[in-house]
């Protein structure tokens, strides 16, 4: 058996990767232990978040599934930050885990060039010609082998993976799923450092055990907005929505978890592996943070018909008899029934500052890493790895220039960078802060960064693309109207229309447009008197996005034209094969850091941790030197 491309595993990162290869044309075939558990949530069934949400969107925006997948199965949507600045505003949807799986697996049954197969991959298989390695295939647990021209590594939390709950242990990346024990092996030969990783979740409670008078309810927005950008709903959102609810610890839960530090197998020394930071369990929380009186917990739905009830905030890997006493002492869980305990998983990963931008191995051609392997955390910024080592393991295939997303063009690209250049000690996540270029990486404009890529690579369909067309011939004439447009209150239509809203206070003029104390106002005039009504005015996101491109306007071209000069001066590339450890004046550890990350070009080395800015400007003069000789 042969494909082009071959995808191991099918999580988050490898239905991005899979879709993407056999969209682009590519035979693909995705090797997975269960074709049922493709797409399965197995932590909180939520997508999106802060700096999350920009994630989903941007793989929206060049053609991925995962925003459309989210619509169709979210069960509550909420926009956040909505009170503060457009850079940091994300959106968020809790999902119905059940339809979210069905729907990646009907998504992918139904994609031409796409094979799914059921099987354990047991080894890779490569080959060395003159001098350089370049992988060939795989080899399955029962001993057949299939070629590929490509190979997308997306084993997740799978390699060599231990579960824990308390001092008991299993072998499997999650419950109800085995553990993949060959293939790190196999890694390791092809002189790959593996490190190990730490993750978690949280008990599922019975629904009907939870006492919901005593709770504080979190709905939805009001007018949920949807993740992707071509997806037209006759009606939205597709499903039934549900609440959330909100509940505390207190001090005798951090008595009760206090009491048992000597029974967690995180504080006695049996897991190993760093956990994320910026998710840590209940046990890590209540040691570390010792001054705090209570921690806030959400509790979630998991979806309709499901009895689960995820509560986000107790991530623990304590015993069983532990989490009962100390989850029964919460207010609203005082009779909880327990469906799961929580459990910690640990896993091998490998340093990802052994890939290119492309995800590609610098030391195996052919061969792409994406998703949690690399250490992140999170569907998306497994999604998003995903799509990028699809999409490259394709034009691999196809001969083609490679895609790399700079990280002044897309969170995606941050994330990229972050990982090859930093590496992960704990498991990643994004955050808007990561991104030097915010105002402009915007989830609003997803689409008007990254659609016309999409299309050109050939990912995102002439339907999706002439759909973006459109939005953006209709946000062209909004914004013209709004760059003309003041706001008079003397004129009798605008004075009739803000006395019905309670006379809102005019701001100042920002670039010739005189706005009102809430921004979104002046659209609202402009579409409730008819002055301007393009055809794609339902599209919130849209409106906003007008309103935007003519507030900041001088903010974001400042922005652009910094970010366009930095570009330029650190594109310059390394000669292939170029030995940094020939380049005087250098530092023993500058030297070994160079070893390590091998950066691409001038600007990637400059945004290594460590470097200082004589190490650059030596590393410049010595090329330059060496350009000349």
């Amino acid at each position: 058996m042969q494909c082009d491309v071959l995808v191991i595993g099918g999580g988050h990162a490898g239905i991005e990767a899979a879709h993407a290869a056999a969209r682009m044309g590519l035979q693909t075939t995705l090797v997975t232990l269960s074709l049922s558990r493709v797409g399965f949530m197995s932590c909180n069934p939520a997508m999106g978040g802060l700096a999350k949400g920009q994630l989903v969107k941007e793989i929206d925006a060049l053609g991925g599934v995962m925003g459309r997948l989210t619509d169709q199965s979210g069960i509550q949507f909420r926009r956040l930050n909505t009170s503060k600045g457009p850079a940091v505003r994300s959106s968020r949807a809790q999902c119905d885990k059940r339809v979210y799986s069905e729907n990646a697996q009907k998504t992918l049954s139904s994609i031409p060039h796409l094979n799914r197969l059921e099987a354990e991959v047991s080894s890779l298989v490569w080959k060395n010609e003159n001098g350089r390695t370049r992988i060939s295939g795989v080899r399955l647990g029962n001993g057949s082998e299939i070629l590929a021209r490509s190979v997308v590594i997306t084993s997740g939390t799978f390699m060599r993976a231990l579960m824990f709950t308390g001092f008991d242990t299993e072998a499997g990346g999650r419950a109800g799923d085995q553990s993949s024990n060959q293939l790190s092996d196999s890694i390791e030969q092809l002189g790959i450092k593996l490190k190990r990783l730490k993750t978690g979740t949280p008990p599922r409670l019975h629904k009907n055990s939870i006492n919901y008078k005593q709770l504080e309810r979190q709905g939805g927005d009001e007018k949920p907005i949807p993740f992707s950008f071509y997806q037209r709903l006759e009606r939205f959102p597709y499903l039934e929505q549900m609440d959330c609810f909100i509940t505390y610890t207190n001090k005798q839960t951090h008595e009760i978890i206090e009491e048992n530090f000597n029974r967690s197998p995180m504080f006695t020394g049996m897991i190993q592996g760093l956990g994320p930071r910026y998710c840590p369990s209940i046990e890590d929380k209540v040691k570390k943070f010792s001054d705090k009186d209570r921690h806030q917990l959400y509790l979630e739905p998991e979806g309709h018909g499901v009895d689960e009830i995820y509560v986000n905030g107790i991530s623990t890997s304590l015993p069983r008899d532990v989490q009962e006493k100390f989850v029964r002492s919460i207010v609203g869980l005082e009779s909880a029934e327990f469906i799961r305990f929580g459990y910690a998983v640990e896993y091998d990963a490998i340093d990802a500052r052994v890939l290119k931008a492309t995800l590609e191995s610098k030391d195996c051609e052919g061969l792409y890493f994406a998703g949690q392997v690399n250490g992140t955390s999170g569907y998306e910024e497994a999604g998003a790895q995903g799509l990028v080592a699809g999409i490259n393991a394709a034009l691999k295939c196809l001969e083609q220039d490679p895609f790399v997303l700079d990280r002044t063009e897309g969170y995606i690209g941050v994330l990229v960078d972050d990982l090859i250049l930093k590496g992960a000690d704990e498991p990643y996540r994004m955050f808007t802060s990561r991104a030097e270029n915010r105002l402009h990486l915007r989830e609003d404009n997803a689409d008007v960064r990254l659609a016309s890529m999409g299309h050109r690579i050939g990912l995102l369909n002439d339907s999706d693309y002439a759909l973006f067309e459109k939005k953006m011939s209709a946000i062209s004439k909004v914004n013209e109207s709004l760059r003309t447009f003041y706001l008079y209150p003397s004129d009798e239509k605008v004075s009739a229309w803000l006395s019905e809203r309670g006379n809102p206070v005019l701001r100042d003029r920002v670039d010739g447009v005189q706005f009102l104390k809430r921004p979104e106002v002046n659209l609202a005039v402009l579409r409730d008197l008819g002055w301007v009504s393009p055809e794609e005015a339902e599209n919130e996101l849209g409106w906003e996005e007008s309103e935007i491109q003519v507030k900041y306007d001088g903010y974001i071209r400042r922005d652009q034209d910094l970010f366009e000069g930095v570009k330029k001066s650190e594109a310059l590339k390394f000669p292939a094969g170029f030995d940094f450890d020939q380049v005087p004046g250098l530092s023993t550890e500058i030297k070994s850091r160079l070893r390590v990350t091998r950066p691409e070009t001038v600007g990637q080395m400059s945004r290594m941790t460590g470097m200082t800015p004589a190490a650059v400007a030596n590393v410049v003069i010595y090329m330059k030197m060496q350009d000349r000789a």
